[in-house]
């Protein structure tokens, strides 16, 4: 069994060689310095082993049922997190990583005991054992590669968060699997590389709860402004994924020339870029003064104009089979898992409905892979509403053509009645409608149809809202129409 004290000391014995300030590290040999990280990572590990196991006792000591008795309580403070946040001066990310970190273990190594208590019994038989050993924890190989010092807490947390817990789809066994696969790997990964990896094969396992975990990303969502004592004001938000990448690509698109981002051909872009790079303010000067412009800009805008064509560049990636309704229903009547993409860069994947909504009013660049993921072909742009159609929906629609709905067209999005990609529809002005961002993701999350006879639009609920799907008019918001 792996001495966790020995190793420890030895551990520190080899740092404590390395030197005793910045100039004895300095003076060190590159292969010494790559020695001597290993060193030190080393012993992070074993450090942070340990911070788990006392920061579950903390844990187990402050638990709910204690009251004003629990060991944090008494020290003054709301949870066990806040205590060892407090004493270690670390971030409350920190102090809940360690708490379910050392649970985790603490959970592990009390089944351990249970099954070598049963396996030593003389008395016991086969079918007491195995329900003994049911009851061992599936997150118990991960504990034991932390104590066994080939698993980082850091990548631990990474796992039990990337991975998820039971539900009705994902059982037990089913996580073991993955978790015996994602451990062989894991110690070759950092901790962001393995949440990644285990978000994935979460998702594998349970593709028809990516649209739930989606909606409650987006549910999640929230802008803070408030001004403080010193008349400043502080922003402080979060986004779902989608919005959130739309964000970050705005902000790419400004401050890029300052972060190595491409280099121009165009002499414009060019001279742009260059000006942006000599800019004397900080690249996150440039942000916040950019993001203050875009409000200034949007508050002056004629709120009866549609936006469309020119955005921030943000890809989505899909598989073949979630553009082609024929192969999804052949993937429905075999009760295989429904299709989903992805938003490039972005690990959290999307569902069908969103793909359809971003075709709908992105349009898409079509790629094709092959076997091992290697591009073999490279589709043109797809055709989008023109910026004069756009402005003869607004003039037409008067906003979002949604029942009751008052947003202007400039807050609107465009809609394909038929979808070109799907349906075979076309990118005409008779075909699109106007529908703002909210209406549109509910018309594609809940699968809501919009129909159109002569120049009469009507809305088509799902079965689910009215079983009889009675169609609801859509009249033009445009006063006079």
């Amino acid at each position: 069994m792996t001495n966790l004290a020995e190793d420890l000391r030895q551990a520190a014995d080899a740092v404590a060689l390395l030197g005793s300030s910045c100039a004895d590290f300095s003076a060190l040999p590159d292969a010494e310095v790559l020695a001597g990280q290993k060193r030190i990572a080393s012993i992070r590990r074993l450090v942070d082993t340990y911070a788990a196991w006392m920061a579950a006792t903390i844990a187990e000591r402050s638990r709910p049922e204690l009251g004003h008795s629990g060991l944090a309580a008494q020290q003054g403070y709301l949870s066990p997190e806040a205590l060892i946040q407090n004493s270690t001066g670390s971030s409350k990310g920190d102090a809940y990583k360690l708490v379910a970190v050392g649970t985790m273990m603490a959970d592990a190594e009390a089944a351990d005991r249970l099954v070598e208590a049963a396996l030593s019994t003389p008395d016991a038989d086969a079918a007491e054992v195995a329900e003994v050993e049911a009851k061992v924890p599936w997150q118990a190989p991960i504990a034991r590669a932390v104590i066994a010092g080939t698993l980082s807490v850091d990548a631990a947390e990474a796992i039990r968060a990337g991975l998820g817990q039971i539900d009705a789809a994902v059982t037990a066994e089913k996580l073991g699997v993955a978790l015996a696969a994602l451990l062989t790997e894991a110690s070759s990964l950092n901790a962001d590389q393995v949440f990644k990896q285990a978000r994935r094969m979460r998702d594998r396992l349970d593709e028809a709860g990516i649209a739930a975990r989606e909606k409650q990303a987006y549910d999640d969502r929230y802008l803070r402004v408030y001004r403080l004592g010193n008349g400043t004001v502080r922003l402080s938000g979060l986004f779902a994924p989608e919005d959130g990448e739309f964000v970050l690509s705005t902000f790419d698109s400004i401050t890029g020339p300052r972060r190595g981002g491409v280099r121009f051909v165009d002499a414009e872009r060019a001279a742009w870029a260059k000006k942006m790079q000599d800019d004397p303010r900080t690249t996150e000067q440039i942000a916040a003064d950019s993001l203050v412009q875009l409000l200034k800009i949007a508050g002056e805008v004629d709120p009866g104009r549609v936006f469309g064509g020119r955005r921030p560049s943000v890809r989505v990636i899909v598989t073949e089979k979630a553009l082609k309704p024929e192969a999804a229903a052949q993937e429905a009547e075999a009760r295989q898992p429904a299709a989903h993409g992805q938003i490039e860069g972005n690990p959290v994947p999307i569902s069908q409905e969103t793909i359809d909504r971003l075709l709908c009013d992105t349009g898409t660049r079509g790629i094709k892979f092959d076997a091992d993921g290697q591009i073999i072909n490279v589709g043109r742009d797809e055709r989008l509403f023109t910026e004069h159609q756009r402005a003869a929906m607004a003039v037409r629609d008067g906003g979002c053509l949604w029942v009751d709905c008052d947003r202007p067209p400039a807050w609107t999005e465009a809609h394909h009645v038929n979808e070109w990609l799907k349906e075979n529809g076309y990118t005409d002005l008779a075909d699109g409608v106007l529908l703002c961002h909210p209406h549109h993701l509910l018309l594609h999350n809940q699968h809501w149809t919009i129909i159109r006879t002569g120049t009469q639009y009507w809305l088509g609920p799902p079965v689910e809202v009215d079983p009889e799907q009675t169609l609801v008019a859509l009249p033009s918001k445009r006063s006079g129409l």
